[in-house]
């Protein structure tokens, strides 16, 4: 008989100071850790957090849902905000993302696969006014 292994609990505390944004915050975070996520991904993901940071910004389900993005902000009215993705999601999904919400952010972070994955999908991507890709490069 195989046991599922269940995701790894981890607590972060992560005091933000934003002088370009004015934004001074300590978040305690508890994030789960999927069994097939590396660490490098999950540090990412916290990256991202980090970057944007704000008190609506929450994680989703990630890899556990694929119509929930790795993080998003909503408003008291529930309309999405700003949506992340991480890695290099299919036209389909940014396309659903971009149609979603207010701004959409994709972080890359495999150099050689994200920068195939740009080109391949660059002039489909000129077409969506608030989708940002930052590539991360660690």
């Amino acid at each position: 008989m195989l046991m599922a292994i269940h995701a790894t609990i981890n607590k972060i505390s992560l005091n933000i100071a934003n002088m370009d944004r004015h934004y001074y915050h300590t978040h305690e975070l508890t994030i789960a850790q999927h069994p097939s996520e590396t660490d490098y991904r999950f540090m990412i993901r916290v990256i991202a957090f980090a970057a944007n940071a704000h008190e609506q910004l929450h994680f989703c389900k990630g890899l556990d849902d694929e119509d929930e993005p790795e993080l998003w902000q909503k408003n008291l009215t529930d309309d999405i905000e700003l949506w992340i993705d991480l890695g290099q999601p299919d036209e389909k999904r940014i396309r659903k993302a971009c149609g979603r919400a207010k701004q959409v952010i994709i972080y890359t972070y495999h150099a050689g696969k994200a920068k195939f994955w740009r080109e391949q999908l660059a002039k489909k991507l000129q077409r969506f006014n608030n989708l940002t890709l930052i590539h991360i490069n660690a």
